[in-house]
Parts: structure tokens; C-alpha cells; sequence
């Protein structure tokens, strides 16, 4: 038997070292997996792993406790909600500060166009705007000289009028006479003899004027203060623009607001000015045609239908239901009476299923849905003046929405389905990709 080799020994020395190695690693594994099993459980219980303990070296800081992210990110939507009330409730409150801002800001993007090209013919922004807003109250100081007068005396014969209105009714329509005398029949069930032949009391009331003046002072006053603000704005230039752009912290921010700025005044002078030639244009041929059929004041009901168009939705309704009235109480038959109502109507469809969109195109595909619920939001916040600015403010959320990333969604919801068809190809196309893609992975 050969002899061992030299390093034998030294072989021997090292696996026994490895060996212990070994064992304490596997002692140190353990002691471990001990420490583990005896810790307390997490405070999910959803949780896959268990919450070990980390405790901190001597001398060193305790670790700094992980914030909570739960609790904040179910607080931010009762944040935003509390934002938005109360947003809402200082526009209430503040209309009669809040409100000439919006409609001067809406009518200085109107006109802002018409003074840079009067700029360019080198004149000063602030004699400008002088001059277009001396020929606009010029031009509405004669048509409320020319149409007023008819108005007030047709608001002082009103109660007259309501009168032979219901009379003309019950002439021409006499179901409607039996169904009022049956009416008064079931009012009058349960009163007796005296009752019934009692004299209605007459209760004399104070005069209206003080509050018919209150009033107009507050309208003449915010006229006012639209007016000035207007001129300021006009005379003012970019001022506003290029402050806006000197607090933005980067070049793309500054870019994106020069562009959102822009696109915001040309859309709404754009949507203005076409809407207001298309209801001048229906005012003319609605006076025109009632002056042909011989109803007293055509000029003035053709311009007010006209004005009434400018609210989607409630004006065209509102001015179907008052030439109908006057058709009533001009004429004795009822398809005569009815034949105003009839051609404003027809004028109105061919109005909104052709001209308009011939006219506007798909600048302003706007989801009728939200342009209701915006006009019915608007209307109960600030009246009349809401209704008109309804849609200018929508569209200037449209311009918003569609140059801020983050705010898309908000952009696909605010646009009909006519202009989101491309986007709608494109979701079902991914959509027949994740099934496929689903349907080959295997099962199990």
C-alpha cells in the first residue's frame, strides 16, 4: 500500500473547516426562521409577508416611520369635492362682482381680433378700443330707442293681453272651456252657497316702481362695470398674456399657455361670430315673414326670437311658445294663429341641422348632453347671463382639456361621438388585441 500524498493533512484541515462553516450558517438560518415564526402578524392580514421587526444599531437614529398612503388617497377626493362646493357657492355668492369679469372677458375675446387689426393700421390699442365700444352702445343705445318703446307698452297692456288670449282659447279650442269650467266645478266641491257666491276680495297692494328701479339700477350698474372693465382689457393689449407667461417655471409651460391662450380667443370670437350672424340672419327672415303675414311689431318679436336663439335648447323653445301666443292674438282661426310658430319653428331646423354645422364644422363638437347640463347649471347660478356664457365657458374648458395631457379624459367626455371616431377604432382594435392575447396564454 502506497504512502498518503503530503498535503493529506492539509486537505483534511480544510474540509473540516468547511464543514463548521456550514454548521453555522445553517445554526444562524435557524435562529432566524425562530425569530420569524414567534414575530406578530401584520397589521393587513391580506398581506403576503410577515412584519419583521428592524431594530436599530446602538447609537445610530431610529428609522424614520413609512407614511400611510391610504388614509391621503382616500382623502383627495373629499378634498376636490370640497373645493368644487365651495368654488361654487363663491360664485353665487359673488355674482355681482364675479359676473361682469366673465362677461367682459368673454366679449374682450370677441373683439380682440378687430383690435390687433386695427393695431396693425397703427392705431393705439387704447383709442381702439374707445372707438369699437363707442359704435357698439351707439348701435344698441338706437335699438333700444326704436324697439323699447313697443316693448314697454306691450308689457303695460300684458294682463290684457293674457285675457283675450284666454278667451281666443276658449273660442277656438272649446274643449278647453269645458275643461276649465270643470276644473272650477272640482275647486269649488266642498264650498257652500255663500261661499261660492262670496265677491273675490280685492287686495290693494303698494306700487312695484321701487323695486322696478332697484333693479334696473343694478342692471345699469353691472352694465357699467362690464363696459369699463371691457375697455380696460381691449386697451390693456397682451399685458395679462405676458404676465401669465413671465411666472411659468419652464419654456414648455410658457408655450403651452401662449398656445392655450390663443386657441381659447380665436375659438370664442370664432363661435361668437358665427352664432351671432346666424341669428341675425334668422331675426331678419322672422320679421320679415310676420311683417308679410301682418302681425303688428314684427321688427321687435324677430329681433327678441333672434336674442332667445343665442341659448341653446330653452330659447328656441321660448320663442316657438311666444309667437304662438302672438299668432293667437292677431289672428281668429287657429291654423292661422298657429303659422308663425309653425315657420319660426322651420327656420329654426334648418338652421341647426344645416347652417350651424356647415358654418362651424367639427371646431365645435361639443357632447350635447354636456352642453345641457352645463346650460341648466349655468341658468340656476346666474340666471339669464349663465345661460349665455354656458356654452363659451364650455368651449374654453374644451381648449384647456385638449392642450393638458393629464386632463384628457376630461376632453373625450366633453366631445360628441362624431369627432371621437378614430379614438374609438383605436380602443376596439386594442381591445380584439388583449382578447387574442388572453385566449393564447396557457391555461393553468
Amino acid at each position: 500500500m502506497e504512502p498518503p500524498p503530503a498535503n493529506a493533512a492539509q486537505l483534511a484541515e480544510t474540509s473540516r473547516g468547511f464543514a463548521r462553516r456550514l454548521l453555522t450558517i445553517g445554526e444562524n438560518r435557524l435562529e432566524q426562521l425562530n425569530e420569524l415564526s414567534t414575530a406578530p402578524e401584520p397589521l393587513d392580514p391580506s398581506a403576503g409577508t410577515l412584519a419583521v421587526p428592524v431594530v436599530a444599531a446602538s447609537g445610530s437614529e431610529p428609522a424614520p416611520a413609512q407614511p400611510d398612503a391610504a388614509p391621503a388617497a382616500k382623502a383627495a377626493p373629499v378634498q376636490i369635492a370640497l373645493v368644487a362646493l365651495g368654488v361654487v357657492a363663491f360664485l353665487y355668492f359673488a355674482r355681482p362682482v364675479v359676473l361682469p369679469v366673465f362677461l367682459a372677458c368673454m366679449a374682450g375675446m370677441t373683439l380682440k381680433p378687430l383690435i390687433r387689426w386695427l393695431s396693425c393700421c397703427h392705431i393705439p390699442p387704447g383709442l381702439s378700443a374707445a372707438v369699437v365700444l363707442g359704435l357698439l352702445v351707439f348701435a344698441a343705445g338706437i335699438g333700444f330707442s326704436e324697439l323699447g318703446r313697443p316693448a314697454m307698452t306691450w308689457m303695460n297692456e300684458a294682463p290684457q293681453h293674457i285675457a283675450d288670449l284666454r278667451q281666443r282659447l276658449q273660442k277656438i279650442v272649446p274643449r278647453a272651456a269645458r275643461f276649465s269650467l270643470a276644473a272650477t266645478a272640482v275647486i269649488n266641491l266642498g264650498a257652500t252657497e255663500e261661499e261660492q257666491k262670496r265677491a273675490p276680495s280685492v287686495e290693494l297692494k303698494t306700487s312695484r316702481f321701487p323695486g322696478i328701479f332697484n333693479w334696473t339700477g343694478t342692471v345699469l350698474m353691472g352694465v357699467g362695470e362690464t363696459l369699463v372693465l371691457l375697455y380696460l382689457m381691449l386697451a390693456s393689449g397682451d399685458l395679462f398674456l405676458q404676465k401669465l407667461v413671465r411666472v411659468m417655471p419652464t419654456m414648455g409651460d410658457k408655450k403651452r399657455a401662449v398656445e392655450i391662450s390663443h386657441e381659447i380667443q380665436h375659438k370664442i370670437s370664432s363661435y361668437l361670430f358665427s352664432v351671432s350672424l346666424i341669428n341675425l340672419g334668422l331675426g331678419v327672415l322672422v320679421s320679415g315673414s310676420l311683417f308679410w303675414l301682418g302681425v303688428p311689431n314684427a321688427a321687435m318679436w324677430g329681433t327678441l326670437v333672434a336674442v332667445l336663439n343665442f341659448i341653446p335648447y330653452f330659447g328656441p323653445a321660448a320663442g316657438i311658445i311666444l309667437l304662438g301666443a302672438v299668432g293667437l292674438l292677431t289672428f281668429d282661426t287657429l291654423w292661422k294663429g298657429l303659422l308663425p310658430s309653425a315657420w319660426y319653428l322651420l327656420l329654426h331646423l334648418l338652421e341647426a341641422n344645416l347652417i350651424t354645422p356647415m358654418l362651424m364644422g367639427r371646431r365645435f363638437a361639443l357632447n350635447p348632453v354636456v352642453i345641457f347640463v352645463f346650460l341648466i347649471f349655468w341658468t340656476w347660478l346666474w340666471g339669464v347671463p349663465g345661460a349665455l356664457l354656458s356654452v363659451p365657458i364650455l368651449v374654453s374648458i374644451k381648449v384647456v382639456c385638449d392642450r393638458v395631457p393629464s386632463m384628457s379624459p376630461v376632453s373625450e367626455l366633453l366631445t360628441s361621438e362624431s369627432n371621437s371616431t378614430f379614438a374609438n377604432l383605436k380602443l376596439l382594435r386594442l381591445r380584439k388585441l388583449g382578447a387574442s392575447a388572453d385566449s393564447s396564454d396557457p391555461i393553468g
